[in-house]
């Protein structure tokens, strides 16, 4: 009887554990951000645009290398005119009208991958954090990401710092070796354009500079 009652006791905090566990996957995590009115976004992206294009201007001989700065804002409309939910503002690159506009964040999904539904970004200090709303096993699963982005060797590198899924920590110690071996799978991606040569997250912005 005695023994009956423990396995009992150990079913009963096994399922309760389980039930938890979903519960805190399946529940909408604090945003990592806040939505923007339509107005500041389409601001936003504008800055974003002119930015860039003064960035892809050459670099003048004795100057220094000019730098973009970015705040997450700005990257968040960007990405927002990108899914075509901020209208496109072209911008003039030596005379000529150019639209800079990113790719999708979900054009860069490969096939198989979980498709992307909504996402925010945030940069606090030298962390880079995103939040990002997929399907996993048929449900809508939030998944935030942060950590440090920096580059080597002319590709972009991520040394994740947090990883949650729904409201619930997962030790980074346990996705670590997998999202790197994922990162070197798809290294061709993280390539940086011919005219960056260092990037990474400082003092809330995200900064590249031009070779």
């Amino acid at each position: 009887m005695k023994k009956w009652k423990l396995d009992r006791i150990f079913t009963l905090i096994t399922v309760g554990s389980s039930l938890i566990t979903v519960i805190l996957v399946l529940k909408k995590p604090q945003p990592v951000s806040q939505p923007m009115p339509a107005a500041i976004a389409a601001a936003k992206a504008e800055s974003f645009q002119e930015k860039l294009g003064q960035f892809t201007q050459p670099k003048q001989p004795g100057q220094p290398a000019p730098e973009l700065r970015l705040t997450s804002d700005e990257v968040a409309a960007a990405l927002a005119q990108a899914a075509g939910e901020v209208p496109a503002t072209p911008v003039q690159i030596n005379g000529t009208t150019v639209n800079m506009t990113p790719s999708s964040a979900d054009a860069a999904v490969a096939p198989g991958q979980p498709e992307v539904k909504d996402y925010q970004v945030n940069f606090d200090g030298d962390v880079a954090r995103g939040q990002f709303l997929v399907k996993i096993a048929g449900r809508d699963v939030w998944v935030t990401l942060a950590g440090h982005l920096g580059s080597k060797d002319g590709y972009a590198t991520f040394d994740p710092t947090e990883f949650k899924l729904g409201d619930m920590n997962v030790p980074i110690s346990l996705i670590s070796e997998a999202f790197q071996k994922k990162l070197t799978e798809q290294r061709d991606r993280l390539k940086l354009p011919d005219n960056v040569d260092t990037m990474k997250v400082e003092n809330g912005e995200l900064v590249l500079t031009q070779k």
